[in-house]
């Protein structure tokens, strides 16, 4: 294949990368995952003859969809998610893997909770929902795309939109300035050890996950507005371990994480730790505290970009 053939086809994906990269993360929940199953689509792009490809653009979305199933079905995937150790990768406001955002479905299909709903999904439920949800593909593009029936491929739709709605609570899309306002009150209330104005800050049906800074064999799960309170007053109670473990005194700052408000725990420039809230009639219905170093290195290199606003707490 001459160079300039090999120049056209690489624009021609290049073309496509941030749509493949912003699907494949709504289907693995990682964003290193993500890029490698770009980086193979791109390698299978490469060797094929693309004279014979007709839409390139469903040919890539078929190829990186497929990879991306491959990867959830294997079993080193199964063993890690279904440990119940494992949270989505966190991505900070502006990430283009963030991808399409024009409607309500399309932004929540990126947000941490329902990234986390989808594990309860079966791969080929997971992709037809976000393909449909946040892609808008019909039932034939998609039975195209899975090698599967348009009977199928509505089936599965159908399951998978009941069963994320059956454990969805919703919360609808509260107003950035009131988000933000109820979360700077609700990390002031943590930090001075209120715990009673935590509890009035919580619905009563308020939820919490967390990873345990990546040291917990399983997730972290509290239910209950005392049990939460609890968890959340002691996490950000400051002592000598924690800073060790994080390897100094962070700051915290508000920031929008897959479109929800969220607090970083800042060191040296280095985000050690994002909580995610949702928030819900002017009160904090879940939260979502993700630790594990391997889980935030796209938000660290984000970061590094960014300019952040002062610190909603500077000491620590």
């Amino acid at each position: 294949m001459d160079t300039a053939s090999e120049r056209f086809g690489a624009s021609r994906f290049e073309a496509s990368r941030a749509r493949l990269a912003s699907l494949a993360y709504r289907l693995l929940g990682s964003g290193a995952d993500a890029e490698d199953a770009v980086q193979d689509t791109f390698l299978r792009w490469q060797a094929a003859d693309r004279e014979r490809i007709e839409v390139p653009e469903a040919w890539l979305t078929k190829v990186v969809t497929n990879l991306c199933l491959d990867r959830l079905r294997s079993a080193q995937a199964r063993h890690e998610r279904t440990a119940g150790a494992w949270l989505p990768e966190p991505l900070l406001e502006g990430d283009p893997m963030l991808g399409p955002a024009d409607t309500f479905e399309q932004r929540e299909s990126v947000s941490l909770a329902v990234l986390t709903l989808m594990e309860r999904l079966s791969p080929v439920e997971r992709a037809v929902y976000v393909l449909r949800e946040a892609f808008s593909y019909s039932h034939a593009e998609m039975a195209q795309i899975l090698d599967i029936t348009e009977s199928a491929s509505q089936q599965h739709v159908h399951r998978a939109r009941t069963r994320v709605a059956d454990e969805r609570r919703r919360s609808g899309e509260a107003d950035p300035a009131s988000a933000r306002r109820i979360v700077e009150e609700f990390l002031a209330a943590a930090a001075s050890g209120r715990t009673e104005r935590l509890v009035a800050l919580l619905t009563d049906d308020v939820m919490a996950l967390s990873d345990g800074n990546g040291l917990a064999k399983r997730l972290l799960k509290y239910t209950t507005p005392a049990q939460v309170a609890s968890y959340v007053r002691a996490g950000f109670k400051p002592t000598p371990a924690k800073r060790r473990l994080v390897g100094g005194s962070p700051t915290f700052h508000f920031a929008l994480v897959n479109g929800s408000p969220a607090v970083l725990a800042v060191v040296d420039d280095r985000v050690v730790g994002a909580v995610a809230f949702e928030v819900r009639d002017g009160k904090v219905a879940s939260l979502r505290g993700i630790g594990a170093a391997v889980r935030l290195g796209r938000i660290n290199a984000a970061w590094s970009r960014h300019e952040p606003d002062a610190p909603v707490i500077a000491t620590w």
